[in-house]
């Protein structure tokens, strides 16, 4: 009557580690996005309207499955933490990112100089967004940029839209210039090379900078230097404006006057008729920009169109007084280092 039962052990024992062993590798993976008809519509409506070859981009859509990683990285958090200026300041502001910095304006002199006469922008802004995108190059992203697009194009239905015009871009972006769509590398979101382009902004505004015949920002520092210029000055930039100047309020400034938004539309004469002041042209038109930080007293500033124009590279006030503070100190520290002529006084300090 045992017999059997004991025979069972050793057969149970063996399924188990079977199980155990089999299951990490048998686990079902995602359906590639060929599985998924969103896809499939639109391989047919690129062949429609741009020539590409439909089955082709079926293929390339067979070997890539939706990335987890990219749409948790893309979505809000759960319980969003609190707008702070005090936290998110030193992540670009710090000694490191300002030596190499420093550095890179140094390395990158004539191309910088240059890009500033032709698009009106200060050589330090430049730097200061490619600071603040990649540190200089040096994280420019991990990602798939095909398999990043095609995640967020049919997977993250709040931004559908937006990234399958990105991912449509990309395509086009890889047939002009000749690359192979599943080998590109960039951000979670799609942004590529030094600069961080989107690929829609790469096609609109990249520019061969060094002359080699082919727009290249995953590699050509000279091209993401003329690019950054380019963009900037295509969305408004006004050569020789200020960007910002901090304010001094005389209490709580009425809510409506932030509300009014990051694009200026508030005389500074009428600003200081409601107790806040600011060393600038009475006539100008600036935002009110509140700088806060849970606990601490909020920090105001003015800010001109060119600090508006900083925010159409990323649309947020702390991403654009980073870029506009980063660039100042880069500045200074230049002038300290290299104020040994009268030229390189004029270039780099501030009269």
């Amino acid at each position: 009557m045992n017999t059997p039962k004991l025979t069972l052990v050793p057969l149970l024992l063996a399924t188990m580690i079977t199980l155990a062993h089999a299951t990490p590798n048998s686990a079902p993976k995602a359906p590639s996005f060929a599985d998924d008809p969103a896809a499939i519509e639109f391989a047919r409506d690129l062949e429609t309207r741009h020539g590409f070859n439909a089955d082709e981009l079926i293929n390339q859509f067979a070997q890539t499955r939706p990335n987890a990683t990219v749409l948790k990285l893309i979505k809000p958090p759960a319980s969003p933490l609190q707008r702070s200026w005090e936290r998110y300041r030193p992540r670009f502001l710090n000694d490191r990112r300002i030596d190499r910095g420093t550095r890179f304006w140094q390395e990158n002199a004539a191309q910088l100089a240059k890009a500033s006469a032709v698009y009106g922008v200060p050589e330090e802004i430049i730097v200061a967004i490619i600071g603040v995108e990649t540190e200089y190059g040096r994280n420019t992203g991990g990602f798939g940029v095909f398999e990043a697009l095609s995640t967020l194009a049919f997977n993250y239905p709040r931004r559908a839209e937006f990234f399958r015009t990105e991912l449509e871009q990309f395509l086009l972006l890889a047939r002009e210039n000749k690359l192979d769509p599943m080998a590109v590398k960039g951000s979670f979101a799609g942004a590529i090379g030094i600069p961080q382009f989107m690929p829609g902004s790469q096609r609109r505004y990249a520019v061969d900078f060094d002359g080699d015949q082919r727009v290249d920002l995953a590699s050509s520092v000279d091209d993401a230097i003329g690019s950054v210029g380019r963009f900037l000055e295509q969305h408004g930039w006004q050569a020789g404006q200020p960007i910002a100047v901090p304010a001094t309020t005389s209490g709580t400034p009425e809510a409506e006057l932030i509300q009014a938004g990051i694009r200026p539309s508030l005389k500074v004469a009428d600003l200081a008729g409601k107790g806040i002041t600011a060393n600038i042209d009475p006539q100008a038109t600036a935002a009110l920009i509140d700088l806060v930080s849970p606990g601490r007293e909020t920090e105001y500033w003015l800010g001109f169109e060119n600090f508006y124009v900083i925010t159409r590279y990323n649309r947020s006030s702390f991403y654009a007084m980073s870029v506009f503070q980063l660039g100042e100190e880069i500045r200074n520290r230049m002038c300290a280092r290299q104020s040994t002529t009268t030229e390189n006084r004029a270039r780099y300090c501030r009269v």
